[in-house]
């Protein structure tokens, strides 16, 4: 019913491009258009304006030599200014564009190491896109954003480079674990040093009251019970410490002491043997 009436629609971010004798004549908007076709007016065909998405899947490989597939996603438009161009100049645009990408990748990735490449996936697509960009633009079409939004290389190399993460993560943990394993030694030996040093000043304080209680009881017994010397009070005070000790080890049930002869009369042997030790031991100091 058109045709008939001369009169065709176009929609909404598309436009028609019209010809006259099969020679252009005009881009017709959105709207409602009269076509006299019989006055050799047609519509050669449409054009939308609508943002499209064309994902390009391309094998390369890196410096390091190393095969990898680079998938690029290009979002492009035509312009309502440049229908024309964007209508009659390319036949196929979607595959002028896939062979942009596919020129500028296999230019840039080959001088990239496989990691860089990784790392370096901006940089890839702003190459990419400032190529497609000043070709396209003499086309009619506009390159409005250009991803990298995989790269993907053989799966026996995604698996050795996974190793080899995983070697470096053990490698840096087990140092730490030696790490934490020295500085524990450390700390328990710093600990048992400081721990012998007070344990000794202990002893030497416990003997050094040992001495001068001995000291003392010697003195106060000599000076309260005339007639008696030294060494009587000193046999006295060993007989009272040998019958203390063994108190002291019959009340304990889990004693591991060495039992010597403790009878009535080998106490005086045991004190004889003490204090000639102790004499010996001052003389050798002297």
């Amino acid at each position: 019913m058109g045709n008939l009436f001369c009169l065709y629609q176009v929609d909404q971010s598309t436009v028609a491009i019209k010809e006259n004798f099969g020679k252009f004549d005009d881009v017709l908007e959105p709207g409602c258009h009269c076509v006299p076709w019989i006055f050799g007016s047609q519509i050669a065909g449409k054009l939308t304006l609508r943002l499209q998405q064309l994902d390009v899947k391309c094998e390369t490989k890196t410096k390091d030599n190393v095969f990898v597939n680079v998938v690029a996603s290009v979002q492009y438009r035509a312009l309502a200014d440049k229908a024309s161009d964007a209508f009659y100049k390319l036949s196929n645009t979607r595959a002028q564009i896939q062979a942009y990408v596919f020129d500028v990748i296999r230019a840039t990735v080959p001088k990239l190491l496989l990691d860089d490449a990784f790392e370096q996936k901006n940089e890839i697509a702003k190459a990419v896109e400032e190529e497609l960009e000043k070709a396209m633009s003499a086309y009619g079409f506009e390159i409005v954003q250009t991803l990298i939004v995989d790269i993907e290389p053989d799966e026996r190399v995604k698996k050795a480079m996974n190793e080899i993460n995983a070697a470096a993560r053990l490698r840096v943990a087990a140092t730490e674990k030696a790490e934490a394993e020295k500085i524990l030694q450390i700390k328990r030996a710093e600990g048992e040093a400081e721990s012998k040093y007070l344990s000794g000043q202990g002893i030497a304080r416990q003997r050094q009251a040992i001495v001068d209680g001995l000291r003392d009881s010697v003195l106060g017994f000599s000076v309260n019970v005339p007639g008696t010397t030294a060494k009587d009070v000193m046999d006295m005070v060993l007989v009272t410490q040998y019958f203390d000790t063994m108190k002291e080890i019959g009340a304990s049930s889990k004693s591991s002491a060495v039992f010597i002869p403790h009878g009535p009369g080998a106490v005086r042997d045991v004190a004889t043997q003490i204090r000639d030790g102790l004499l010996q031991g001052h003389a050798a100091t002297d």
